[in-house]
C-alpha cells in the first residue's frame, strides 16, 4: 500500500508510531478483528477519524474500519466475535458491533464501524445519496471529505496509508479535501457544513480553495435533510471553538440557507444610529455561556446564547431622540427560535427549552436596579421553572459591555438576585411553587364538581402564593372562600 511523505521519513515514522501506540493501546480489539478478516480472506484498516484521533493521542471508545469485504460477509465474520451488532447501516455498507475488552488494568466497551469501501453522491433530485461499493482502499480514501480524515492503517500488519499527505495536513493545522473541493462537496454536500465543524473541534484553518468552493455551493446544502444538517449542527456548537465554525457558515453564505438568523443578526449602523453589532454581541454572548458551563457542553444553552438576540432585526426601531430600540425582541426572538428549531427537527422538548430561554433572557431587566422583592423572585423562579439555573448563566453572560463600571454593576445586581433566591428558598420550597391547595381541596371548600371554577381558584391561589409566600392551611381555606363569595356576588 502507498504511504504518504515517502521522501520525509521521519515525518511519517513519528506519525507511524503515534498511531501503532495507540493501536496497541486498544488491543486485542484491532489486532483481532484484523486477524478475523485476514483469515476469511479480507482486507480490514482502521480509517478517518480514528486515526486522526490516534495521531492526536486522543482515540477513544468509537473505532472506524473499512474492508473490501461486501456487508453479508462482515456480518458473518462479525458476529461471532462481537458482543452484539446491529445491521440498521447496512443499506450504506456500515454493519456496528460492541465488543468488551481489557486494556491494560480497564474493562472497555467499544462501539465499532465497519464500513465496506465505498464512495457516494448525490442526485441533483435526491435528498439520499447513492453508495457505490469500491474495491481497493485508495479509492475508498480519496473519496473522503477530508485529507486528515483520509488516512487509514491496515491491520493486523499495522501498515501507515495516507496517500493524499493527511498526515502534513494534520500537523500544519489545515482542512483540504483529498480531490477538489468541488467535487467532494457535489458528492455530499454536508461536507460544507462538517468542515465548519471541524474548524470548530480542531481549530484548524479551512484551505481558501475549500472556503472558495463552499461559498461558490452553498445552495448546495438545500439538498441534504434537515436531520443530517442539525447533527452536524450540534457538533458544531459543541466543540471547543463554535464561533470560528459559526463564522466560517456566514462568510461563506451557508448560514444563510441552515440558519439564516445568523447571519441577518449583522445590522447596519451608521454614525448617527449607532448600537451594538448584533451579531458579534451573540458571539460573545454564546463564548461567555461557554465559559460558565461546569458539567460539560449544553446544547440547550449554547443555542439559547447564539439564538437569545434573533428577533431584534424584526423589532429595530429609530427613536426620535436617535436611539435604537428592539422592544419586545425577546418575545418575537422566542417564536422565531421556535420556528427555526422546528424546521431543523429538533425535539420538542429542546425547542421548548431553548425558546423559553429565549423569552426570559431580559425578565432579570425587568425589575431594575431596586431590592427584590420576596415576589419578584417567587415569580422570576416560577418563570424559570427547572431552567434557572441556565437562565442565570444566560443573562450573566448577556452582559458584554466594555464599560467596567456597568459590568460590575451588573454582575452584583444578579450576585444580588441569587443570594434572595437562596435565602427564599432556605424558607420555601421555591423548586416547586404551587398553590396551598390542591384541586380536591378546592372542590371540598367550595363543594363543587369538576370545571372551568376549579381552574380559576387554582390561579387565584397560585397568584396569591407568589405574592405571599406559603400559607397555613386555615388561611388558604379563608381566602378561597372570600374569592368564591366575590365570584358569587
Amino acid at each position: 500500500m502507498p504511504n504518504a511523505n515517502e521522501d520525509n521519513p521521519s515525518v511519517l515514522n513519528h506519525g507511524q508510531a503515534r498511531a501503532v501506540s495507540e493501536l496497541l493501546r486498544i488491543a486485542p480489539v484491532a489486532d483481532e478483528l484484523g486477524r478475523r478478516f485476514q483469515e476469511a480472506g479480507y482486507r480490514l484498516a482502521l480509517v478517518g477519524g480514528s486515526v486522526r484521533d490516534a495521531l492526536l493521542g486522543r482515540l477513544g471508545n468509537d473505532l472506524d474500519f473499512t474492508t473490501d469485504a461486501r456487508p453479508e460477509e462482515v456480518l458473518k465474520i462479525v458476529r461471532p466475535w462481537a458482543d452484539s451488532v446491529w445491521d440498521v447501516g447496512i443499506a450504506f455498507g456500515t454493519v456496528g458491533a460492541q465488543k468488551a475488552a481489557r486494556v491494560g488494568d480497564t474493562d472497555r466497551s467499544f462501539q465499532i464501524e465497519v464500513t465496506t469501501y465505498r464512495s457516494e453522491s448525490y442526485d441533483r433530485s435526491s435528498r439520499k445519496p447513492e453508495v457505490s461499493y469500491g474495491d481497493s482502499i485508495e479509492e475508498d480514501l480519496v473519496r473522503r471529505d477530508f485529507t486528515v480524515n483520509a488516512m487509514a492503517v491496515a491491520l493486523p500488519e499495522k501498515e501507515f496509508v495516507d496517500p493524499h499527505g493527511g498526515l502534513e495536513d494534520l500537523r500544519a493545522g489545515v482542512l483540504r479535501t483529498p480531490g477538489t473541493p468541488e467535487d467532494s462537496f457535489s458528492d455530499d454536500p454536508l461536507r460544507m457544513l462538517r468542515a465548519a465543524r471541524f474548524a470548530a473541534q480542531l481549530d484548524f484553518e479551512v484551505a481558501p480553495d475549500v472556503v472558495a468552493a463552499m461559498t461558490e455551493m452553498s445552495a448546495r446544502i438545500e439538498i441534504v435533510s434537515a436531520e443530517r444538517v442539525q447533527g452536524e449542527l450540534n457538533k458544531l456548537l459543541l466543540a471547543a471553538h463554535p464561533r470560528e465554525g459559526l463564522g466560517l457558515l456566514v462568510d461563506t453564505g451557508l448560514a444563510d440557507h441552515v440558519l439564516p438568523e445568523l447571519p441577518a443578526l449583522r445590522l447596519e449602523s451608521d454614525e448617527h444610529h449607532r448600537h451594538k453589532d448584533v451579531y458579534d454581541h451573540s458571539l460573545i454572548v454564546l463564548e461567555q455561556a461557554i465559559a460558565l458551563e461546569q458539567d460539560g457542553p449544553d446544547l440547550v444553552l449554547r443555542l439559547a446564547a447564539l439564538l437569545h438576540d434573533i428577533g431584534k432585526p424584526r423589532t429595530r426601531r429609530f427613536e426620535s431622540d436617535g436611539r435604537v430600540s428592539f422592544h419586545h425582541h425577546e418575545m418575537v426572538g422566542a417564536k422565531m427560535t421556535k420556528k427555526r428549531m422546528t424546521a431543523l427537527k429538533y425535539s420538542n422538548d429542546m425547542i421548548k427549552d431553548v425558546s423559553r430561554l429565549v423569552e426570559l433572557h431580559l425578565r432579570f431587566h425587568g425589575y431594575g436596579d431596586g431590592e427584590w422583592t420576596d415576589s419578584a423572585v417567587r415569580r422570576y423562579v416560577r418563570d424559570a421553572g427547572p431552567l434557572l439555573d441556565r437562565l442565570h448563566k444566560l443573562t450573566r453572560s448577556d452582559c458584554t459591555t466594555r464599560n467596567k463600571r456597568k459590568a460590575n454593576a451588573l454582575s452584583r445586581t444578579y450576585d444580588g438576585l441569587e443570594e434572595r433566591i437562596a435565602q427564599l428558598q432556605e424558607r420555601e420550597e421555591l423548586d416547586a411553587i404551587r398553590p396551598d391547595l390542591d384541586g380536591n381541596e378546592i372542590m371540598r371548600v367550595l363543594d363543587v364538581a369538576p370545571g372551568p371554577v376549579i381552574g380559576k381558584a387554582y390561579a387565584f391561589l397560585l397568584e396569591l402564593r407568589l405574592e405571599n409566600g406559603p400559607l397555613e392551611h386555615d388561611a388558604a381555606v379563608a381566602a378561597l372562600k372570600e374569592w368564591w363569595a366575590a365570584q358569587e356576588a
